[in-house]
């Protein structure tokens, strides 16, 4: 370990957030999955008391067998009834607390499902402005972590804490009853300088614990982010670059993690102290009392065994106080993600989208990702049902923009965006959604087979819609082809296709959608020239009686479009039919012209070689 890297680790040790009570907000926020099986929960408390006062009457019990074989007594006969009654106090014990288990661990379980699946679909809810600042693989621990914490909290606090505090005032009841105030006095304050030390060590180490946790979280942030980049690491030949980087976090990490143990190393060997002081003052008092004839050799007995009932959870206190709030700190992270704010949601009065003839218009829409950096300004045009409009521009004028408007990615800042006449903002988004399927530049595909990765478009659709939407997409003969045909996988991201490959696969996912309305991203402008004209043929084809938008790059995609929009810096420069346009002579002409160059330039090489 480098002397950089634990000075750097050092340093943010003391930078890391301290344990506070917020941390204890999220107690609260665990209720209502909890009461949903209250009468469990009864259940597994009754469970818990009858085992604890079973557990201090073992004992009790002991003390009577005692005194009653006591030498200095006659004794007559073995007492039976007390030899069964510590046999049955016994197997209590250890009965009620298993069957307090077995009624408590499907409340553990379904309210850690729950709170999971909540917080996954908000993630989905939320804009995807969240999800390109957010780092993923970090994301998915803290969920990991704090579904792990639920568990951890639930299980300790009931299994853990309140057993202690009940066998606590148990004890201090039967050395009340039966002994003078000093061994109360005594046990009272070894519990609270036991206590009070295990807090103070615990809100020391939950610090390191929480920045150990961030380094973890960045370590395997790197990881994931590396691995899914394997091409582009690979070309760079960057492997040692990325190992270096995955190794620094990793260092990081290792300093706080070595501090951690270092940590616990005197927590518990203070805790033991604590105890043995205590333990060998009661003793003490006990042994005098039975020198001075004032208390028999059941009643050390008694002492004895009513320290070890005491001490030995009350040491596992300690452990179970650490996880609990470590518990907390994850949970805390994994509850921050639901309170993320919902950037775009639905309306209160929000309602389906209307049946019937699909227009898409946008008035006067100003939008920008950034309020310092304003995209689109007073953008206005409209799709008629079942027509198709084409939008062109250089690289940065705003065309993808549209489509994340149209799908309601974002919320515009100015004007609306409205479909059959009803602004987007009143309307469901999962009803807009649904009618609306995109064909995207960049097709990124499940690691899955072919087959889900079609029927994602309509999850529901039987196998043989699933063949039809590929017969159409022209891609059912490939997929014959494969040994695994329908089945076979289609690797990270789609990475065991090519790019046709994985267009028609796109095609195919929107063909089975059946939307009403249909975007083509730059659909086909990473795909070489003879793969790029038989995918539009199949674009058209779908194109068909849907209201159409088209953003391309490549203007001989778009010579059918009802309308071309000519974009420049988030504003139409020109608008009308490709015919036009050309005899026009602006801008469009110019970029047609341009792009008829570079054609028959590449023509000649291809020629040449």
């Amino acid at each position: 370990m480098t002397a950089e890297a634990a000075h750097a680790a050092a340093s943010a040790a003391k930078s890391a957030p301290t344990v506070s009570g917020r941390d204890w907000r999220v107690v609260p926020m665990l209720l209502p999955y909890l009461w949903e099986y209250k009468w469990r929960v009864v259940v597994a408390l009754s469970f818990l008391v009858t085992a604890k006062l079973a557990n201090v009457g073992v004992p009790l019990v002991l003390k009577d067998i005692v005194d009653t074989l006591d030498t200095s007594k006659a004794v007559l006969v073995l007492p039976f009834a007390l030899l069964v009654a510590y046999g049955a106090l016994r197997l209590s014990t250890v009965l009620f607390a298993e069957l307090r288990d077995v009624v408590f661990v499907p409340v553990t379980q379904r309210a850690a499902r729950r709170i999971a699946l909540d917080v996954f679909r908000h993630l989905h809810a939320l804009s995807l402005r969240f999800h390109l600042d957010r780092q993923t693989g970090g994301m998915s621990r803290d969920i990991e972590r704090g579904t792990r914490g639920i568990s951890t909290l639930l299980s300790f606090m009931l299994f853990s804490i309140i057993p202690v505090v009940l066998e606590f005032v148990l004890v201090a009841a039967v050395l009340f009853a039966k002994f003078d105030w000093r061994f109360v006095a005594v046990t009272f304050a070894a519990v609270i300088v036991y206590i009070g030390f295990t807090i103070g060590i615990t809100e020391w180490r939950s610090a390191i614990r929480k920045r150990a946790n961030e380094l973890d979280s960045k370590a395997n942030t790197r990881a994931i982010d590396s691995l899914l980049n394997y091409e582009t690491v690979k070309y760079f030949n960057n492997e040692e670059y990325e190992a270096r980087r995955y190794d620094d976090s990793l260092q990081r990490y290792e300093v706080m993690a070595v501090r951690n143990e270092a940590s616990l190393g005197l927590l518990n060997v203070g805790q033991a102290g604590i105890i043995a002081v205590a333990a060998t003052a009661l003793m003490v008092l006990c042994a005098q009392g039975v020198v001075a004839r004032e208390l028999s050799i059941g009643d050390l007995v008694l002492v004895n065994g009513l320290l070890i009932q005491l001490y030995i959870p009350l040491n596992f206190l300690g452990m179970a106080y650490r996880e609990i709030k470590q518990a907390l700190i994850d949970m805390e992270r994994m509850f921050g993600l639901l309170e993320q704010h919902r950037e775009v949601d639905d309306a209160p009065d929000a309602q389906d989208l209307p049946e019937g003839a699909t227009a898409v218009r946008f008035e006067a829409v100003d939008f920008g990702y950034d309020p310092r950096r304003q995209i689109l300004h007073g953008m206005t045009f409209e799709i008629p049902p079942a027509a198709k409009v084409a939008v062109v521009g250089s690289s940065g004028a705003g065309k993808s923009t549209l489509a994340r408007l149209l799908y309601r990615f974002y919320d515009v800042t100015g004007g609306a965006v409205s479909i059959s006449g009803v602004d987007i903002r009143k309307l469901r988004q999962t009803s807009l959604r649904s009618a609306i399927a995109i064909v995207p530049q960049d097709t990124v595909l499940f690691n899955d087979t072919i087959l889900y990765n079609i029927q994602y478009g309509r999850p529901a659709a039987s196998r043989d819609e699933v063949v039809a939407a590929a017969k159409a997409a022209h891609i059912h003969d490939f997929i014959l082809s494969l040994p695994d045909g329908y089945e076979a996988m289609v690797g990270e991201r789609g990475l065991k296709l090519s790019g046709g490959e994985k267009q028609r696969v796109a095609i195919a996912r929107a063909i089975l959608k059946n939307p009403r309305i249909m975007i083509f991203d730059e659909a086909t402008s990473a795909l070489d020239s003879r793969t790029e004209q038989a995918i539009q043929r199949e674009l058209n084809a779908i194109a068909q009686g849907r209201t159409t938008l088209v953003i391309a790059h490549r203007l001989s995609t778009v010579m059918d479009a009802d309308e071309i929009l000519v974009l420049e810096q988030g504003q139409i420069i020109e608008r009308g039919r490709h015919g036009d346009l050309l005899e026009s002579g602006g801008a469009y002409a110019q970029m047609w012209a341009l792009q008829q160059q570079e054609a028959a330039r590449e023509c000649e090489i291809s020629s040449a070689t």
